[in-house]
């Protein structure tokens, strides 16, 4: 109830402070719209900037995932040679 009451005072204050210094409330909103733009601007710029150089690593790292065919066939053979392994490793454990 004492936030209640409390709130609605604050209200009434505020709606009486705004009418009397209407004319410096928009002065002061005047110079406060300006920076908060620019500030805003600034953010979304880097943000932008820092979306894009997301875009060009991920292009990046597309080109260098292509495997030689010679390299494939090796790393096949080396996959076989280990699954051998580990079928005798199986082996001479049980």
């Amino acid at each position: 109830m004492k936030t209640l009451i409390g709130g609605a005072v604050g209200a009434v204050l505020g709606l009486i402070g705004l009418s009397v210094w209407f004319s410096e409330f928009l002065q002061l909103l005047a110079g406060a719209v300006p920076v908060m733009l620019l500030l805003g601007g600034g953010l979304a710029i880097y943000l932008g900037f820092d979306e894009l150089k997301d875009t060009w690593k991920k292009d990046d790292t597309s080109l260098n995932t292509t495997v030689k065919s010679d390299d494939l066939e090796k790393y096949k053979k080396e996959i076989d040679e280990l699954k051998k392994e580990i079928e005798t490793l199986k082996a001479e454990k049980a």
